[in-house]
């Protein structure tokens, strides 16, 4: 499917933002692994956390959908053995923490996902997982991955700047371990604040994890006490509308979005400011007022790679140079982000040069509608999305339907604050 879009000279109006998809993902599995029952309020229900849903049902947990919420009913922190192989999908938060969690069944689990996941690096948690009493299987360090459990505890070393991923999914299961476990980085942690994502939905689930320097401690045999989880609203998906608003001749608030967020993707605002766009931040909402020529900016998002796309579009048409730095591991998403963004804006007319982990970006006055491509995931879409209500003509972009993996109402929340985006 392709998503055509249109010149856009303003945008208007207030929204919601999307519920996080990290944290949806990851209240998901955790109240799954707890005893009892646990209400999950206001969850992402996307592709990509509707696979973590299913994968806890496979695992023995009782998942009802309502209204608003997931009603979970726990395993009590002992899983049982899938019928069947875990399908992800598409979902890399998925595979890689359920992983971790299959070896708590105390038999042979089994999980893939589609050619995307198929292509996705492994094997550091694999080996951290064998460092600690599971036996692992794999397909030359990719799925489909096969995990025969018990986690025995003890200590592991694994290394930190492919997937921060894989620290999350042992964090999640090593608590359930009969036996304490120690973790040890052997690189720089990258995308770090989402461990601190992790750490904070397992706090609200009663359990305690001690992190310092390069190390984790985890105590055994802990228990996950079930309860109600309110999911705030995702920096990663707001971050296409505030750059669209900030592109734009716009007046836009966009709500749900907290000052106090652990999400590392609230570095959105603070990038849109160092370019000169003109912000309002509340306790709970941001808006972008007017539209002031961007000024380019040189950032770091080692820690929010998902902000790469939309930023790399605001450097293109900012004045000056933008440069995009600590940001080898966007190759390892569902596509090479760095590849993807420099291809699919060069062919709109811009100045992009790509580095091994960075993107040098010169900014152009005005971009050019082209038929782009979406390369299978989800941010490269609505970031082109966004960069063509801004290109002279029409912009359609490929592999549309990946926009239900984070936000399934993309385009129906662009068309509300007036973007000229459409299906086709």
């Amino acid at each position: 499917m392709k998503l055509t879009a249109k010149n856009t000279r303003s945008l208007s109006g207030t929204v919601n933002a999307p519920p996080s998809k990290s944290y949806t993902h990851r209240a998901v599995i955790i109240g799954s692994l707890a005893g009892g029952e646990s209400k999950i309020i206001d969850p992402l229900l996307s592709a990509d956390t509707l696979a973590s849903i299913n994968s806890c049902r496979a695992i023995g947990a009782g998942i009802e959908v309502r209204d608003n919420r997931l009603d979970i009913r726990g395993v009590g922190g002992e899983p049982t053995i899938p019928g069947d192989v875990i399908d992800v999908e598409n979902s890399g938060t998925t595979i890689r923490i359920m992983t971790a969690v299959s070896a708590l069944c105390g038999g042979r689990v089994t999980l893939t996902g589609d050619e995307s996941i198929q292509k996705r690096p492994m094997e550091p948690l694999l080996d951290a997982l064998e460092q600690l009493g599971v036996e692992t299987t794999s397909k030359n360090g990719k799925p489909p991955v096969s995990v025969s459990g018990p986690i025995k505890g003890g200590k592991c070393r694994i290394r930190g700047d492919i997937s921060s991923q894989f620290i999350s999914g042992l964090l999640i299961a090593c608590p359930l371990a009969g036996n304490d476990t120690g973790i040890e980085l052997t690189t720089e942690l990258k995308s770090k604040p989402y461990v601190g994502m992790t750490i904070d939905t397992l706090e609200k689930f009663g359990a305690e994890i001690d992190f310092s320097g390069n190390r984790f401690k985890v105590n055994g045999s802990q228990t996950y006490t079930p309860g109600e989880y309110v999911v705030e609203g995702d920096h990663s998906s707001a971050a296409f509308i505030l750059g669209a608003a900030a592109l734009t001749d716009s007046e836009v608030t966009v709500k749900n979005l907290f000052g106090d967020s652990k999400q590392g993707d609230k570095k959105i605002v603070k990038i849109l400011e160092g370019m000169g766009c003109e912000l309002e931040v509340g306790g709970d909402y941001v808006s972008v007022h007017g539209s002031s020529r961007l000024e380019g900016v040189e950032v770091d998002l080692s820690d929010s790679p998902d902000l790469v796309p939309i930023v790399s579009v605001l450097g293109a048409l900012a004045d000056g140079k933008t440069t995009i730095g600590g940001v080898e591991h966007v190759r390892y998403k569902e596509c090479d982000r760095l590849s993807a963004m420099a291809s699919e804006l060069t062919k709109m007319g811009a100045n992009v040069d790509e580095f091994k982990d960075s993107l040098s970006i010169s900014g152009v006055r005005k971009l050019k509608g082209a038929n782009v491509g979406g390369w299978n995931d989800h941010r490269i879409v609505m970031a082109l999305a966004v960069a063509g209500l801004r290109a002279e003509g029409e912009t359609k972009i490929s592999d549309a339907e990946t926009v239900k993996i984070s936000f399934p109402d993309f385009v129906e929340v662009m068309q509300k604050l007036g973007a000229r985006v459409f299906q086709g």
